[in-house]
């Protein structure tokens, strides 16, 4: 059984280059089903998940190479349009192939995604979205098939700014007849990176990162090049990493405006914190101070992502701090196994109360979700002794090689099998 042993005490010196994004590659591995021949994707993470939406491209008969960082995509031979449940189950992401099977043959079959537990994440407004495009959806069993004799653009308002269902949604819209326009979309980040990926190959479109998305579609599509940006949610994890250990580190690629909300209670903490357009560059040399309320919001708010890594940087500090999670209900699973360590926290509902600790110890930890993981990971840099992280597969769903990069930065730390 694989595992991250972390021998945990020392400060963080170093430098490390931020990985290209999850939450970018996903859709956009999704969005290469689009065009019959090459996508080019620079900067490709090797993660577990990255590995299950290339199967998934296998299944439905693209062929993809690798050279380093950059993937190949080939999607010419695209014969079917139906994925396997046993795929479908290993990643919540792999619902975004709903909008690109469409696009591409006018039906798709799939089931309903996997992923980390963290609550009820419905994909009705996927559906609906889909549906104004014309599309006719039965659900059954589990089972999703979906129909679009034409594609129909449409003006789309979405109850709330889901990132899934916009990018459902934008991807079907690339071959509707006429113009759609997305209401109340996501403004993630990612949501930009996509669009930039969907105008290498000709897609016409505009608005991405405002609530406001357009798509004009049925444009010629043509091979696409591109790079993938950044993981804002590894660049916080090592930030948080940095302030829970002290010292300074580097992180190349870091993006200073994307992680605006992370970086304020950073320095609210007491940590220095230099940005300029290569990376950010974070010190902390006098002990963390407890920081006003974080309260996770859609995007431009605090990530809930990094909610978990957050509240392991500060378990330490001198005071009290508050989070309140807004958008799942069940992401405090971690708080039980950082309490093993000796942390002192209070859940109730949505809100848990850190009550900062002279010090922690480490401890067997078990890895409940991702984001959890490598919260776990961050608490135990800074524990005394050592913690064995076990059910390491989830961090490694979302870290290409958190071992690797912690070590560059200074700490201990070794995966075993």
């Amino acid at each position: 059984m694989k595992q991250l042993l972390v021998s945990g005490g020392r400060r963080l010196h170093g430098e490390v280059h931020i990985q290209g994004a999850k939450n970018s590659v996903l859709p956009i591995l999704a969005a290469t089903v689009l065009h019959d021949g090459i996508s080019v994707l620079e900067g490709c993470p090797h993660l577990s998940d990255v590995e299950t939406a290339v199967q998934i491209l296998h299944e439905l008969g693209a062929k993809t190479s690798w050279q380093g960082h950059t993937l190949t995509v080939d999607a010419a031979g695209l014969s079917r349009c139906a994925i396997p449940e046993a795929l479908m189950r290993q990643m919540r992401s792999s619902v975004i192939f709903l909008g690109a099977l469409l696009a591409r043959f006018g039906e798709a079959e799939l089931f309903c995604p996997g992923g980390c537990e963290l609550g009820p994440r419905p994909i009705d407004l996927h559906l609906r979205a889909l549906g104004e495009l014309g599309t006719e959806i039965s659900v059954e069993g589990g089972a999703i098939r979906a129909r679009a004799k034409k594609l129909r653009g449409a003006e789309l308002t979405l109850d709330i700014p889901s990132v899934g269902a916009t990018e459902n949604a934008i991807l079907a819209a690339t071959a509707a007849e006429g113009v759609t326009v997305i209401r109340n979309a996501a403004r993630e980040p990612e949501i930009v990176d996509l669009q930039r990926f969907l105008r290498s190959l000709g897609v016409r479109i505009r608005g991405g990162g405002s609530s406001s998305v357009t798509i004009e579609g049925l444009a010629a599509l043509h091979e696409g090049h591109h790079r993938v940006m950044p993981d804002r949610i590894v660049a916080a994890t090592y930030l948080a990493a940095g302030a829970a250990c002290g010292g300074e580190i580097r992180l190349v690629g870091a993006e200073e405006k994307r992680l605006l909300t992370v970086l304020a209670p950073l320095r609210a903490a007491g940590c220095g914190i230099e940005c300029d357009k290569e990376g950010i560059t974070l010190r902390r040399e006098a002990p963390l101070l407890a920081v006003p309320p974080i309260r996770t919001a859609v995007y431009p708010g605090f990530p809930t992502d990094a909610q978990a890594v957050m509240m392991a940087a500060l378990l330490k500090s001198r005071g009290t701090t508050v989070f309140v999670e807004n958008i799942f209900e069940n992401r405090y699973r971690h708080v039980d196994e950082l309490t093993r360590m000796g942390a002192d926290i209070r859940v109730e509902g949505r809100v848990a109360v850190v009550y900062g600790v002279e010090k922690l110890c480490g401890a067997d930890l078990r890895c409940t979700d991702l984001r959890g993981g490598a919260a776990l990971a961050v608490a135990a840099l800074s524990a005394e002794g050592e913690s064995a992280l076990h059910e390491i597969h989830h961090i490694e769903r979302g870290y290409e090689d958190l071992a690797g990069d912690l070590n560059a930065l200074g700490a201990a730390v070794r995966r075993v099998i």
